[in-house]
């Protein structure tokens, strides 16, 4: 968790004797990097988010390439980028150090597994029409990072937190009876990208966004690139049967996956989990509006009713993470106050 700027803690006490060399005080700057450092976390926030809310156009135009042929195109094109991003930062020495490292090498190796199955996941329901299930899936996802709190944290929740978390199950139930069924691919997209962030989180301080990422594709780049050796042997394979334009757009999947996968690492480490809880809005806004918008999906009034219920649990966790914020910003700056008193 990171926390917010004090204004205040570079007011001294009291007033410090009068030298004409007194010694600058070492943490004068740190009021101003940490809220550079919140500003640039929340401008990757957006660029990620905003990135993976645009994300099915980029899948649409892929067509008729399945959801394995584009995951398995994603991994090994990123490992490619990756490679010349750890080349170009000169990050050879910390991604060897990670690789190294069992408890840094396991972390990321589980937040690998998650982040494949997220991937095939969503890749899987925008290219079969069910895009708007994928935005649910996505509006979902804060409501399981209250339950990891609950479940993994020993959290005690909050009555407007318990309250978001009942209506979010009366949501489902909604849901499900319009779809005739569970919606699978709306939890598994909530719970798998939870888990991921919150993996991501835990491992942060100890590994930087490009060492992480490069970690996560080196894992699954083997199980990647065996997919697509199937798929050429099967014939079902359409990275060079298509033309030219199908064989770059799949290429630059491999920049397209690792950008926002690399801001969001970096939001991850400079915004405490109440910033990123809010920025993660933007992507299912993004995916809701191009479904209905641009794919044309078709949203039913249980459908609208069911969104609308999930909409009333996120207003409700939104409200309580604004209101503890503000709570623990004001607490930190009455501390100097008192001990000063």
């Amino acid at each position: 968790m990171g926390s917010v700027p004090n204004p205040d803690s570079s007011v001294p006490a009291a007033p410090p004797p009068a030298s004409a060399h007194a010694p600058a005080r070492p943490d004068a700057a740190a009021p101003k990097a940490a809220d550079k450092d919140t500003t640039s976390g929340v401008l990757f926030g957006i660029g990620a988010y905003g990135l993976w809310g645009l994300l099915p156009l980029y899948f649409f135009v892929l067509k008729p390439a399945g959801a394995v042929e584009i995951v398995a195109n994603r991994v090994v094109w990123s490992l490619l980028f990756c490679a010349l991003l750890v080349t170009v930062t000169r990050a050879w020495p910390a991604l060897v150090t990670a690789l190294r490292t069992r408890a840094v090498f396991g972390s990321l190796a589980l937040a690998a597994f998650l982040i494949a199955v997220n991937w095939l996941t969503y890749t899987y329901g925008v290219t079969t029409n069910q895009a708007v299930e994928t935005s649910l899936g996505y509006f979902i996802n804060p409501l399981v990072s209250v339950l990891l709190g609950v479940f993994v944290l020993k959290e005690k929740l909050r009555p407007l937190q318990w309250a978001a978390v009942v209506i979010g199950f009366i949501a489902v139930g909604v849901l499900t009876y319009s779809y005739g069924k569970l919606p699978w691919i709306a939890l598994t997209l909530a719970f798998s990208f939870g888990l991921y962030g919150f993996v991501k989180k835990r491992v942060g301080p100890r590994v930087d966004a490009v060492t992480s990422l490069s970690v996560e594709t080196v894992v699954l780049a083997p199980f990647a690139a065996a997919a697509m050796v199937a798929l050429g042997v099967s014939g079902a394979a359409t990275l060079t049967t298509q033309g030219a334009g199908h064989f770059w757009l799949l290429l630059a999947s491999g920049v397209i996956t690792a950008v926002p996968l690399v801001f969001f690492g970096a939001s991850a480490r400079r915004l405490p989990m109440t910033t990123i809880g809010l920025l993660q809005y933007f992507a299912p806004v993004l995916q809701f509006i191009v479904a209905l918008v641009v794919f044309r999906e078709a949203m039913t009034t249980e459908r609208w009713i069911g969104f609308g219920v999930v909409w009333v649990a996120l207003l409700l966790l939104t409200v309580d993470m604004l209101r503890t914020a503000r709570k623990n910003a004001l607490a930190r700056r009455r501390t100097p106050v008192q001990a000063a008193g």
